[in-house]
């Protein structure tokens, strides 16, 4: 592998930068945008159940500082005694919050996706500035036409073997992200409605 390294050249260490950017957003993402850790199941049957038992307060002091669910239960049960859309906008207004921080990282992830084949392109160029150079009046250095290949073509080969799993990862965290913010929006309208009485549990 390290043989590989020194024959693509200098640029390789740009891709291989990206490569370790785009595999920690990869991991920490995978952890973080798990179904438990951003809307546990149950829990907003737990909290309607306990805000009709009138224990509000302690409820809202625990969900204020929970998963991204309850953070957006919260703002509604803070809300609970002013209109329908006072409460549904404290809602929209919480979940603009957990949907930035729910994204977090994905454009970074994005851009290493569209920079990487650039990246590999320009060691495409570099390799292919190292060919012209192998030549000469007196003829071609075969060394140096050689290295010149390798690093054009290695280059090449690593962007795209680091775009490839990028944007499609990319594509995976975006919908799962859509996923979990559609369904946390539906969790609060049924908060909502069930504290204006507008349907039944």
């Amino acid at each position: 592998m390290l043989s590989i390294i020194e024959a693509a050249g200098w640029p390789i260490w740009t891709i291989i930068l990206a490569s370790v950017v785009s595999l920690a957003i990869i991991f920490e993402r995978f952890y973080s945008l798990r179904q438990s850790l951003v809307a546990p199941a149950g829990l907003l049957e737990d909290v309607l159940n306990r805000s009709q038992a009138g224990d509000t307060r302690a409820l809202y002091e625990q969900l204020v500082n929970g998963a991204p669910l309850a953070r957006i239960l919260a703002a509604g049960l803070k809300n609970q005694r002013a209109s329908r859309e006072v409460m549904k906008e404290a809602i929209e207004e919480a979940g603009r919050v957990v949907a930035h921080e729910l994204e977090r990282f994905l454009t970074t992830l994005g851009t290493i996706a569209a920079m990487a084949p650039l990246l590999g392109l320009l060691g495409t160029v570099v390799g292919m500035i190292e060919l012209f150079g192998a030549s000469s009046p007196t003829g071609t250095n075969p060394q140096q036409l050689a290295h010149g290949i390798s690093v054009a073509l290695y280059n090449t080969a690593f962007g795209l073997v680091v775009a490839i799993p990028s944007m499609i990862f990319y594509r995976h965290f975006r919908a799962k992200v859509d996923a979990l913010l559609v369904s946390m929006e539906q969790q609060a309208i049924h908060l909502v409605d069930v504290v204006h009485g507008d349907r039944d549990r």
